[in-house]
């Protein structure tokens, strides 16, 4: 391993003394890494709201400590993912544009970067970008990997790296006015396209996790949370919002998991909503900070929870 790898390795990893569950982990995740020819640790490709690097230090100890596959139904930026590096995976999200990113970096991600190389840290130049798809006509006409190129840009450029559609399904978040961000972090891309070797990469709501599943998986679900307050309602995540008949349908889909005799977490915010229909099952508490809002003086801790079942 590299000086850079084992930096990377120790800011991610649980410092907690005498934890005998992480240091497995650990020795997993090298051994997987050396099976990938991985040599750079990868990291989130995208900023996302809610990722979870923050919160690694906190998960790891719930982490099961052995399992087959991991399944990610709303994988989102896959912090958990890429801490883990599991050696099978499965990862699915709704949002065909974050999809189609993952693949073209597992598959094209040469051509991928030499696009990404092209963009300009411009207003000017991000809103022409972000328009195009109000053109239909135009936006249908674009490879798959000049739109992988579009979403890793605008995310990386745009204000608080939200990724938010309209009713139209168009992306609506404003420029960011960052003085260099990273829009192209070739090391990154090319460490990530090999830790995406060999894993399935899928298209569908997150009930999609069913068809996969199997006893002795692991499933981790962060999906959109449940507002604890209006200025915390952010759920334009695609053009249908999460609302709380698709939490209950979410319920649902856990309880058969756990029934299957899978592994099972699960996060998602403080509320008595989700207090109460996951009464059932372990419900810890886990401090975040809260990054996403217009207005500073309401960032700050907020509690959160990480359910699991009996593993």
């Amino acid at each position: 391993m590299n000086e850079k790898s084992g930096t990377q390795k120790s800011l991610l990893s649980y410092t907690g003394k005498g934890n005998h569950k992480n240091r497995f982990i650990d020795i997993k995740r090298e051994r997987n890494k050396r099976a990938k020819y991985i040599v750079d640790v990868p990291k989130p490709f995208l900023k996302w709201a809610g990722g979870k690097r923050q919160l690694i230090s906190q998960i790891d100890e719930y982490l099961p400590k052995t399992f087959n596959k991991y399944i990610e139904p709303f994988v989102g930026g896959g912090a958990i993912f890429f801490y883990l590096l599991p050696k099978q995976a499965i990862l699915i999200d709704i949002n065909k544009d974050l999809i189609n990113s993952y693949n073209i970096i597992k598959n094209e991600v040469s051509a991928l970067i030499e696009l990404l190389k092209k963009h300009k840290n411009e207003s000017e130049y991000f809103h022409q970008i972000r328009n195009i798809d109000r053109n239909p006509v135009v936006y249908n006409k674009w490879s798959d990997i000049e739109k992988a190129s579009r979403n890793i840009f605008m995310n990386r450029c745009c204000f608080n790296g939200l990724y938010r559609v309209n009713s139209k399904g168009q992306f609506n978040v404003p420029f960011g006015k960052y003085k260099n961000p990273n829009f192209c972090d070739v090391e990154n891309l090319k460490a990530v396209n090999k830790a995406l070797k060999n894993v399935v990469l899928v298209s569908a709501s997150f009930e999609k996790c069913l068809d996969f599943a199997e006893k002795g998986d692991f499933i981790y679900f962060d999906p959109p949370y449940v507002p604890i307050s209006h200025s915390s309602n952010f759920t334009s995540y695609t053009t249908g919002n999460f609302s709380n008949n698709d939490q209950y349908r979410l319920f649902e889909v856990f309880k058969t998991l756990d029934n299957r005799g899978c592994k099972v977490m699960l996060s998602n915010s403080y509320s008595d909503f989700i207090l109460k229909i996951y009464k059932n099952y372990k419900i810890n508490v886990l401090q975040a900070m809260r990054v996403i809002n217009s207005d500073g003086t309401k960032r700050g801790k907020i509690r959160e929870v990480l359910i699991t079942n009996a593993y």
